[in-house]
């Protein structure tokens, strides 16, 4: 909202989604969102496939009390609320615990009223041998119910249109339908179509007939009526039908469209054994549990919370939130994910009693769910073109219809024709599938690519994909598993081998790096205790140092010289910093084993286009010979955190579009420099948000994944565009010659959005 004059008020962020109901084609989001951001303060997103709006807002507050804070927020969620309903659309602040709303029902009444009638109506209208006496009078009354009641969502829609001076796909169904009834009525009513024995034959070509070859139409005793008005009641019927199954099947496909999310949501368990203070079991909500509380986990059953083994040790399920086929072995120290199952094991019985360590929206499950949503709720850029075609199409076919209309007359003076390719070209021309080509392929994309651990964060990261052709991958912890193990130990002359172990994993005992993790690891398998370190700096890239029993100490590099290294192993050196100077207490080296997937992962990669770059702060001879292994012939090794970004700048500069892929706090510079940062799901909170992939799966594969699926969401909006926009080129000149029937053009356009739908669909089938 716009600043007041009291210099005491701060503004608050805060972020609502609202569920939206109302919403029938494209061009109804579009005005939604464009009422919510003419709101000061408001950024407001509005996805017809979703049907939900997601709003950011600021709110003004004096910080006087939380509850005021509180009671602003709820006042302006209110104003939000509101505006939609100005516009003649609901909303309510979603809730994405509450079970799905079945927005079908509604439909399913009035397409099996449109249906029935509409099939009566076209067997009399179409099939001489059916048209008893009286049989329009039947018709009429038959089709009365469908052009009103059930194509009532359509009148509605644009009623509302015509009362904010706009015109939608709506406009084009109504006006279409109305037009056909009111003629038809007409006709019955106050002309010799109403006489009781009058017969009509039709072709389903654009070329309507009635009567003999001369136009005239036949009246009750066999003779000719001249000029007799042809009524249409089988187009206001008919398309009423075609169009509510179009949407039917396209909510169903929408819902189906979700799937992925809402399973994502609903693998959490929804309760926990908790043991109590007293070392009691009792059952508890999972929404009770707190940070530091401890639970059961048994076999067969769900983790209720990310936690850390505490106690026991068994074979973990995380298929469901990673994709990972094969269990994991956990064991006391070992971190496990909340929804992931315990598969069970031998030792203890599989039984496991785990500390929760993130709770509620902090979880790996919920930020991932966060995540698609976020991603499903933007547009690409491609849709935001759609949007502002959309804006103009309408009262474009609306001009081409009343042209069509005019012409016709103007050259052949026959008023029953020029209506029928008038009618036709606003019944074909509605874009509804050009409103859905975007949307329902990438809730199915993003839905899918959650089920294989793959989040993408917004919809522009397609757009990324497409362009990229070089990808850089960071060594440790992408390439090779992270997990590194002491291979050599080599003390300086006059420094025992547990001495150098001991002091440098107490300095390494403060570090998360993973050469610090296998230092620590072997260092407290040769000491029962590792003393403490103070004044402990880390210096990224470069090393460690602190105290260390009064010893100042720091690891740094070790240099070609200090160590006869082989080829895969990594070297760090152990300094004392004393008055008479630095001196070195040796050397220790460790090796990092090749994740089983990175050379076929990479493989892969160059099939996709791109050219793989090892990029590392290792020494060259190791990046080198990791690179061997896996297929690389591009190195780049000794780099530094800040030179990383270096070298990203100077691919790009050289005319690359670069992807990065990186698990370290080391490598977010990298990340938000590349044109597409890709994080391991295993690394760092810092690399993931600078990231634009996710991937929860601890696998290169998944990087190759992560891009096929994205250039494939992309490939599919692309392709459900194009059929639109040649759908309705191709298509409005056939009707404005008069070579389309009113009732054909109402099945195509219907054909044409369950068409778009179901090719989005078949993303859900991408492995």
């Amino acid at each position: 909202m716009a600043p007041v004059a009291n210099p005491d008020q701060t503004l608050l962020p805060n972020t609502v989604e609202l569920d939206l109901t109302g919403m029938t084609c494209a061009a109804c989001a579009n005005r939604i969102e464009r009422k919510l951001n003419r709101l000061d303060g408001v950024e407001a997103s509005v996805n017809y496939a979703t049907e939900r709006a997601r709003v950011r807002f600021d709110v003004p507050s004096t910080p006087k009390s939380d509850a005021q804070d509180d009671d602003a927020q709820a006042r302006f969620i209110s104003t939000l609320i509101s505006t939609v309903e100005s516009v003649g659309y609901g909303a309510v602040v979603a809730d994405r615990l509450a079970p799905p709303v079945d927005r079908t029902e509604a439909l399913r009444r009035r397409l099996i009223i449109a249906i029935v009638g509409g099939a009566i109506v076209l067997a009399l209208s179409m099939v001489s041998v059916l048209q008893f006496p009286g049989w329009q009078w039947v018709a009429l009354v038959v089709a009365t119910p469908v052009a009103t009641w059930a194509a009532w969502p359509f009148h509605r829609a644009m009623a509302m249109n015509l009362r904010h001076r706009q015109a939608t796909m709506d406009t084009l169904i109504s006006v279409g339908v109305s037009a056909a009834y009111l003629w038809s009525l007409w006709a019955i009513l106050f002309t010799a179509t109403g006489d009781i024995g009058m017969k009509m034959p039709m072709s389903l070509s654009g070329a309507l007939t009635w009567g003999d070859q001369n136009g005239h139409g036949v009246g009750h005793d066999g003779g000719m009526a001249e000029s007799m008005p042809h009524i249409y009641l089988e187009v206001a019927s008919t398309v009423v039908a075609f169009l509510l199954a179009g949407r039917y099947f396209e909510a169903r496909a929408k819902q189906r469209a979700g799937d992925a999310l809402r399973a994502l949501i609903d693998l959490g368990a929804k309760e926990v054994w908790v043991i109590d203070a007293e070392g009691i079991e009792r059952q508890i909500p999972v929404e009770d549990l707190s940070v530091g509380d401890r639970f059961v986990v048994r076999p067969g059953e769900k983790i209720a919370t990310d936690g850390t083994v505490i106690e026991g040790a068994s074979a973990v399920d995380i298929s469901l939130i990673t994709g990972e086929s094969l269990p994991v072995e956990v064991a006391p120290g070992s971190p496990v994910i909340g929804a992931t199952v315990n598969s069970g094991g031998a030792v203890s019985g599989g039984r496991l009693i785990v500390e929760a360590t993130r709770i509620g929206a902090d979880t790996q499950l919920a930020q991932m769910a966060r995540l698609v949503e976020e991603a499903q709720s933007g547009k690409a850029p491609v849709q935001r073109l759609a949007d502002r075609v959309s804006a103009v199409f309408v009262p474009v076919v609306i001009l081409i219809a009343l042209g069509t209309v005019t012409v016709w007359l103007l050259v052949t003076g026959d008023l029953q024709r020029s209506f029928a390719a008038s009618v036709a070209v606003l019944i074909i021309a509605c874009p509804c599938a050009l409103g859905l080509a975007t949307p329902t392929a990438l809730l199915v994309g993003t839905g899918r690519g959650a089920q294989m651990g793959i989040l993408i964060k917004g919809p522009q990261v397609l757009e990324s994909t497409r362009r990229v052709d070089t990808i850089v991958l960071d060594k440790t912890g992408t390439v090779t598993t992270g997990t590194m193990s002491v291979a050599v130990v080599e003390p300086a002359l006059g420094v025992e081998t547990n001495e150098l172990l001991t002091l440098a994993g107490a300095l390494e005992a403060a570090s998360e790096h993973p050469i610090a993790r296998a230092i620590v690891i072997a260092a407290r398998a040769e000491a029962v205790t590792l003393p403490a370190v103070s004044e402990f700096v880390n210096q990224p890239g470069v090393g460690v140092a602190g105290v260390v029993n009064g010893r100042r100490l720091r690891i740094t590099r070790a240099s070609t010289t200090s160590a006869d290294l082989q080829p895969g192993h990594t070297g760090v050196e152990l300094w004392e910093d004393a008055t008479e100077g630095a001196r070195s207490l040796g050397v220790i080296a460790v090796a990092d084993p090749i994740k089983d997937s990175s050379a076929a992962a990479i493989a892969v990669m160059r099939t996709l286009g791109l050219t793989p770059v090892l990029l590392s702060g290792d020494r060259e001879a190791t990046a080198r010979h990791v690179a061997a292994q896996v297929g690389i012939t591009d190195v780049r090794a000794e780099v530094m955190p800040a030179d990383k970004v270096a070298a990203i700048q100077a691919l790009q500069t050289a005319g690359a579009v670069v992807a990065m892929v990186g698990d370290g706090v080391n490598d977010a510079a990298a990340l938000a420099q590349a044109d597409l940062g890709i994080a391991m799901g295993s690394g760092t909170d810092v690399a993931i948000e600078a990231s634009d992939l996710t991937l929860v799966r601890d696998d290169l594969m998944a990087a190759a994944d992560a891009i096929r699926l994205s250039r494939r969401t992309l490939s599919t909006i692309k392709g459900n565009l194009f059929w639109a926009f040649a759908y309705n080129t191709a298509a409005i000149p056939l009707a404005t010659l008069g070579l389309l029937s009113p009732v054909i053009a109402g099945g195509a356009m219907a054909f044409s959005s369950v068409f778009v739908v179901t090719n989005s669909l078949r993303l859900k089938r991408f492995y």
